[in-house]
């Protein structure tokens, strides 16, 4: 039998319970020195890289409720070794808009409910700093938007320090757009659409020079949302492309090979290293979000993955493409084709792949009635994690296909594209062709 040994948190996004349970953490937590030097901050990261989870390190970290858990959440950390003045400072608002499903008749209601429970329950959570009748005047009004005013209000006047986190910011948005079309999208993220409005509430808390709600933290597949609903992201900084953070979220060679080794001489994982790197390597590896680094990262889930179904003493799956990675197809088809025609984002997909590669700067923010621009799609396909930094040349980034899985999705994007305008309107031949230059052997 193998000596004990820290499982595997395969879909885990809870920092608490992970640390809780003993659970498997390679230690990102240096990252938070960082990350204080800016107050508003927003990341955009590919699906499944680790950005839930880090935003409940976050809430975890910087919660007043939860400094008694200190030693046990962060004992044998590098943040555990060398803590910030900020540890356990803040009352913590977390969002979390990945649940909402794309029903657009009650979104503005559910959102406003949703919106509403978490506020209260961090105002309850806070008794000592939110006695009820100043809860009771906090929710008093009708909508989100005025119970957060009244909220920041609230906290400027009684000194109490604010830490809003949102996850997955424009999971919904995405959904709606790709399933609704873009009139919906702009309904609640243009003008006096619902989203566009709690977003403005944000920023005007965010812009009294009294404090209150001192940091934000926000988390997302992309930028066009932020750009439609703040007309660019001017609350804060767009950290997605800085160095510094570059290796905050996903796993360098380094790590994932001494998660392999520790394992192994734990007697849990009897695969030979160097071969399961090799295999990782292809199929998981080749992601680079800042412009100047060299070193390339695993995506967080596929090794996750991997491990998960390596251990105890397994050999490799059989499957090595997780399909929690896919991101939706209905998404990206939404953005090669209108009324039933390829466009000119598909050809710029297909010119990718056939290719191989493509020179192109990355957009920090860019509005959705812009996506037509040819950097401004291949940015959107760099954020995706479709296209990553390979190399750069002459200051301009080298984009390609980071691995294989990523190469198979790309096959799926392409062959429901052409499902989408029907069987009579494609060029069988190109289309073969792709296939054949991206290896496909047939099988799915």
């Amino acid at each position: 039998m193998p000596a004990s040994y820290p499982r595997i948190p395969y879909g885990w996004a809870d920092f608490r319970a992970i640390r809780l349970e003993n659970r498997l953490y390679v230690d990102k937590t240096r990252f938070i020195h960082t990350l204080e030097e800016e107050r508003y901050a927003f990341l955009i990261r590919p699906r499944r890289m680790g950005k839930s989870c880090w935003v409940s390190l976050l809430e975890n970290y910087y919660d007043r409720n939860r400094a008694d858990e200190f030693e046990a959440l962060f004992g044998g950390t590098y943040l555990g070794r060398q803590p910030t003045e900020n540890r356990h400072r803040y009352v913590v608002l977390r969002f979390d808009f990945s649940m909402f499903d794309d029903t657009l008749e009650t979104l503005w209601e559910r959102f406003e409910t949703y919106c509403h429970l978490e506020l209260n329950h961090a105002l309850r959570r806070n008794r000592d700093l939110f006695p009820q009748e100043a809860r009771q005047h906090i929710l008093s009004p009708p909508s989100i938007d005025a119970k957060l005013a009244a909220l920041f209000l609230y906290a400027e006047d009684e000194g109490i320090p604010l830490y809003v986190l949102i996850d997955e910011y424009d999971n919904f948005a995405n959904t709606i757009l790709a399933y609704h079309g873009e009139a919906a999208y702009q309904s609640f993220t243009h003008g006096g659409g619902f989203y566009r409005n709690f977003f403005a509430t944000l920023k005007a808390g965010a812009g009294r020079s009294g404090g209150g709600l001192e940091r934000i933290f926000i988390t997302g597949v992309s930028p066009i949302t932020m750009d439609d609903v703040t007309s660019g992201f001017n609350i804060g900084s767009n950290i997605s492309l800085e160095l510094r953070l570059d290796q905050m979220l996903g796993f360098t060679e380094a790590e994932v090979r001494e998660l392999l080794e520790m394992y192994r001489d734990c007697g849990a994982f009897d695969q030979d290293v160097e071969a399961a790197l090799d295999v990782m390597r292809e199929w998981y590896n080749g992601y680079r979000f800042a412009k100047s680094t060299e070193d390339d990262l695993y995506n967080t889930d596929m090794v996750l993955y991997y491990l998960k179904a390596s251990i105890p003493n397994q050999p490799m799956p059989d499957q090595l493409i997780d399909t929690n990675v896919r991101i939706d197809y209905g998404k990206l088809r939404h953005l090669l084709t209108v009324n039933r025609q390829l466009n000119g984002n598909f050809d710029l997909l297909r010119h990718i792949i056939g290719e191989q590669q493509v020179d192109s700067e990355i957009q920090l923010s860019f509005p959705l009635d812009r996506l037509d621009r040819r950097e401004n799609f291949l940015s959107l396909l760099h954020y995706f994690g479709l296209l990553s930094i390979r190399d750069v040349a002459h200051g301009v980034p080298r984009l390609g296909i980071p691995n294989q899985t990523v190469k198979r999705l790309m096959y799926g994007y392409l062959r429901d594209a052409y499902d989408d305008v029907g069987v009579f309107s494609v060029d069988v031949y190109t289309f073969s062709r792709l296939v054949r230059t991206m290896g496909y052997d047939g099988t799915w």
